[in-house]
């Protein structure tokens, strides 16, 4: 980057699910004692927004990952999009014309690229409710109707994906955090 400071935004794995209790304001506080500037959460199911002078977003996940499992008492895996990334995403024609045939869409953060494995497995559970669309790092699912109603069980996605770490957003909550935070990303 060319002196700008890149704003990531950091999806947090089983956070308010379960005994995984925090309070936004209790999260800003470890994200601002690492050293990140800019912090504001959105919405209380992990999604916190933070500007970093680091541009190696592997390392800034193992640090913020260590920092959330001593100060809290569990782990949360974590995946950081710089908002570029997910303007990048939001722009992918397919998600619109998907919306258009009346599909629901989610978006599932994993580490490392997906592969054709991956891809391939995904093609296996397809059917008319059920498509998925394959990119750098993360794996859109567009499902008509809800998630609840698809007969794809979280077993047969996680194999499928390899059982790779992951977290899931619907995508209006990605769009909203772009609408909300984007402008100077």
């Amino acid at each position: 980057m060319t002196g700008a400071v890149p704003r990531y935004v950091a999806f947090l794995r089983g956070i308010n699910l379960g005994t995984r209790r925090v309070q936004m304001d209790a999260l800003r506080r470890h994200f601002e004692a690492l050293g990140f500037d800019g912090v504001s959460t959105f919405i209380a199911s992990g999604n916190v927004v933070l500007d970093a002078d680091e541009e190696d977003a592997a390392a800034l996940e193992r640090r913020i990952e260590v920092h959330l499992q001593r100060a809290l008492g569990f782990g949360s895996d974590t995946f950081l999009r710089t908002l570029t990334d997910l303007k990048r995403l939001s722009s992918t024609k397919e998600i619109g014309a998907r919306e258009m045939e009346g599909f629901n869409v989610h978006v599932i953060f994993q580490r490392g690229r997906v592969g054709p494995k991956v891809r391939a497995a995904l093609r296996t559970l397809e059917s008319d409710d059920d498509r998925f669309l394959a990119s750098a790092r993360e794996v859109v699912w567009f499902r008509r109707g809800r998630l609840t109603d698809s007969s794809i069980t979280d077993r047969d996605l996680g194999l499928a994906l390899g059982s790779r770490e992951n977290t899931m957003r619907n995508f209006n909550t990605v769009r909203r955090i772009i609408a909300k935070f984007g402008e100077t990303g």
